[in-house]
């Protein structure tokens, strides 16, 4: 199994930046693909921000385009969401989520989330 702990979130008023970190952590594990998705308040489901896959490519929400960076250090298992220009709507639980193989098994694994509040 692989574990992800998120941190870096916290309260900010609107047009102040924050990082997201994630860290992955197991026993011989292959990531081939890395996202972050977050939970506004009061939404059932949870929204796609941004995605990068193992070739380097990344894809973001419409929302986020120009605001947001995904960038991702293989060598140490981490995953970084740069935000910037934060707006108040950008207020929600954001959850790093990971999916890959283990012992040849594959597996689809999620932090347990990092609250960012953005204030107007």
């Amino acid at each position: 199994q692989v574990q992800l702990v998120e941190s870096g979130g916290g309260l900010v008023q609107a047009g102040a930046s924050l990082r997201l970190s994630c860290a992955a952590s197991g026993s011989k594990f292959t990531i081939n693909h890395m996202a972050w998705y977050r939970q506004a308040p009061g939404k059932q489901h949870q929204d796609l921000v941004a995605r990068i896959i193992s070739i380097g490519l990344t894809d973001y929400a419409e929302s986020v385009k120009g605001r947001f960076t995904i960038s991702r250090d293989n060598a140490n298992n981490m995953l970084y969401l740069q935000m910037d220009s934060l707006k108040p709507e950008d207020t929600a639980v954001y959850y790093c989520n990971a999916v890959g193989y283990t012992d040849e098994r594959p597996f689809n694994s999620w932090g347990q989330g990092t609250q960012v509040t953005v204030s107007s």
